[in-house]
């Protein structure tokens, strides 16, 4: 199937532009038609562009799980509930992905199968769940839990970000107050430090070699941190090993680390849960899960946790013999595999862990303004003690010499 963009009119009159799947110009007329459009002119476009084109936010998935799961539940057949849903979306990339699933479902293909071909957009979880819901019937309570699930995430995104804004503003005007201090104000002091005394002490010295450096070479100051971190970005995306060793790593710095490590563990139980209750295999939602976990190390756990079970061993046994998961999981899981209850103990395991990352990032936000206005405090009293100084000692034995 190709990719047409499109400019075509509206029942109003109005003028719509857009991209959508085709097998050809005739079916792109009749695809449009069925949208209420009528077709003006279309061009061919690679494949790639379209996807990215298609992306679209989580609280656009929300309002189409909830509109989907509350329709659905008055008894309003999936073709009508997606018409509907497509006439009444505000962003044309949503609407195009929404008309794309409403002619695959009248081509004879299932929801989750229509979403298949939009990855972008829905992921592997999110297909799975569908079509579990499909043949177990219960759609609409599937739709109903990844909503709830997807509005989970949002504010798990929601709250990283709140505490990430912060350190990154502050630590981005420590170093250009540091920049500027360097090129800027010490080479000027320095002109009249030398000027009062010919011997200045050896910090100080240090600190003017440091800051001629930086003038001199102030694009490499710049440059290699930024070469540095584009390197590592484009090294962790193609090599594994190298990916590994920074997913590694993200696990043990201190603070961070295990925050981290907990907004892992919270992900993970959540869709396990998710996909358990909605009646998907403890293999398949392992399989599935090491996707979503975004975590190398993670990932290749559960890897070995899956190939234990397959092999023979009880659920509770592959994750502890994998030495990845905290005693508090492990804990859970074996009351889930004793009671039957494995998705129940996972949603608790994801509460607990819900709640010590909300409580880890209250402390965080707390600590890190006056932690960083310390830092900046000491950068600056520590570089203008070093290169003054030597200046008040000139002036004190003046003052001592005109006094005698």
């Amino acid at each position: 199937m190709a990719s047409f963009a499109y400019r075509a009119i509206d029942e109003e009159g109005l003028m719509q532009r857009g991209n959508i799947d085709a097998m050809n110009a005739v079916d792109l007329e009749l695809r449009l038609k069925r949208m209420g459009l009528e077709l003006i002119t279309f061009d061919s476009i690679k494949k790639s562009a379209m996807l990215a084109a298609k992306r679209i936010s989580r609280k656009e998935l929300v309002t189409f799980c909830f509109h989907m799961d509350q329709l659905m539940r008055a008894g309003v057949p999936i073709i009508d509930a997606l018409t509907d849903l497509r006439d009444s979306v505000e962003n044309p990339a949503f609407r195009q992905i929404v008309a794309s699933l409403l002619e695959d479902i009248e081509g004879g293909l299932k929801l989750s199968e229509a979403m298949a071909n939009h990855p972008s957009a829905f992921d592997n979880v999110f297909v799975a769940l569908i079509g579990t819901g499909e043949q177990t019937g219960q759609l609409p309570e599937v739709l109903s839990k990844l909503t709830e699930n997807l509005k989970w995430q949002d504010e798990l995104a929601a709250q990283v970000k709140k505490a990430m804004t912060y350190p990154i503003f502050a630590g981005t005007v420590i170093i250009a107050v540091v920049f500027a201090l360097m090129i800027f104000l010490v080479p000027q002091l320095a002109v009249t430090m030398k000027a009062l005394t010919p011997n200045p002490p050896a910090q100080t010295m240090a600190l003017i070699a440091v800051s001629a450096w930086m003038k001199n070479y102030w694009y490499l100051v710049i440059g290699v941190p930024v070469v540095g971190v584009i390197t590592l970005v484009i090294l962790a995306k193609t090599n594994e090993e190298v990916r590994y060793r920074i997913d590694a790593l993200m696990l043990k710095l201190p603070i961070m680390g295990p925050l981290n490590n907990k907004i892992i563990l919270a992900r993970f139980s959540t869709y396990f849960a998710l996909m358990y209750q909605s009646g998907i295999g403890v293999l398949e939602c392992i399989r599935i899960s090491e996707k979503i976990v975004g975590n190398r190390v993670i990932e290749q756990g559960l890897q070995r946790v899956g190939r234990e079970i397959n092999d023979g061993s009880g659920i509770t046994q592959a994750f502890q013999n994998v030495r990845l998961f905290p005693p508090l999981v492990i804990r859970m899981l074996k009351v889930g595999e004793t009671s039957g209850g494995l998705d129940t103990a996972l949603l608790n395991v994801s509460y607990f862990y819900n709640r010590d990352v909300k409580e880890m990032m209250g402390r965080l936000q707390e600590m890190i303004q006056p932690v960083l206005t310390v830092v900046l405090g000491g950068i600056l009293i520590l570089i203008l003690m070093t290169v003054f100084s030597p200046m008040y000692d000139v002036i004190a034995k003046v003052n001592t010499t005109g006094g005698r």
